[in-house]
């Protein structure tokens, strides 16, 4: 009788010593930055969302300096709009950045 009693204690201490070791060799996670402590890189684009009535306009900017705006009417497709070396404008289908750009949501 002592036998079985003493096996079932050995096992449950084997299974509970696996589960220790398995929780200490997690890694441990950092705590989540929330949006108002959030401090973006000096040289990370800066993003101003302009919304109007036939599109909604988004400008890039790095260290100040506009580099494209993304036009995104309301109809038809999404274009690039870049500076031109002479002043204005000079519409593109796609973006000149070099930037990481993530879709985290889109509905």
């Amino acid at each position: 009788m002592k036998k079985p009693i003493a096996l079932l204690v050995a096992a449950m201490a084997a299974v509970l010593s696996a589960q220790v070791q398995a929780e200490e060799e997690q890694p441990q996670q950092q705590a989540p930055v929330r949006a108002s402590e959030y401090q973006p890189s000096a040289d990370a684009p800066e993003v101003v969302i302009r919304p109007g009535k036939e599109a909604t306009y988004y400008e890039y900017r790095v260290n100040g300096e506009l580099k494209e705006i993304r036009v995104k009417p309301k109809v038809g497709p999404v274009y690039y709009l870049v500076p031109a070396d002479g002043g204005g404008f000079i519409r593109q289908d796609g973006s000149q950045l070099v930037v990481p750009k993530w879709i985290l949501f889109q509905w």
